[in-house]
């Protein structure tokens, strides 16, 4: 059965490839819906490539692509009307906030958490939490999907594959603290 719980992905959280791949891993489990739009995709593709010279933008097209596929009404559109009217720390993440106001969101995920503070949320129902929180969160209520999804993940590893040490390092160096450290309790699953 399919969550009607909504989460918006901010752009820091689709940047680095290891954490991006396991989110859509976890979006795949139908535990949420995960959202985002054209402006977060073109905010992490521009950064990527500022920092990147060796990807292309036909690379990053291309899982853009492949994101906007694999999950169910993803991309989110239409919100432009409210961006204006937002009031936020940072303008430049006001479309964030608009695109989860328009779709319904419950939830921003997203490392810079200073930039939308929850006063400035709560008249939209709007919480923000950080990727590793909100992946804690989704392994004590669903152990086995959570893993299910890493399992996935890593065995979609090819270059180079990684053993499941190895992949919970790499999701620690992502900030996933708590979630790798609950993981290492479950390697074997993983």
């Amino acid at each position: 059965m399919r969550s009607h719980f909504t989460v918006i992905y901010d752009a820091c959280v689709l940047y680095p490839a290891p954490l991006r791949d396991f989110l859509m891993h976890l979006a795949l489990t139908d535990l949420y819906r995960a959202r985002w739009s054209d402006l977060i995709h073109e905010e992490w593709m521009r950064n990527v490539l500022t920092n990147r010279p060796d990807l292309s933008r036909k690379q990053l097209e291309a899982t853009r692509a492949k994101m906007n596929h694999a999950v169910r009404d993803c991309v989110v559109s239409g919100f432009d009307y409210l961006i204006p009217s937002l009031i936020i720390p940072d303008p430049d993440d006001r479309h964030v906030v608009a695109a989860a106001i328009h779709c319904g969101a419950n939830l921003i995920v997203t490392f810079n958490l200073k930039d939308f503070p929850p006063e400035a949320l709560k008249p939209y129902n709007l919480l923000v939490q950080h990727p590793d929180d909100f992946i804690f969160d989704l392994l004590d209520l669903h152990p086995a999907l959570v893993c299910e999804a890493a399992a996935n993940h890593r065995r979609s590893l090819r270059n180079p594959p990684k053993t499941a040490d190895e992949y919970l390092d790499t999701l620690l160096a992502q900030g996933l603290t708590q979630t790798a450290a609950v993981l290492r309790q479950w390697t074997v699953a993983i």
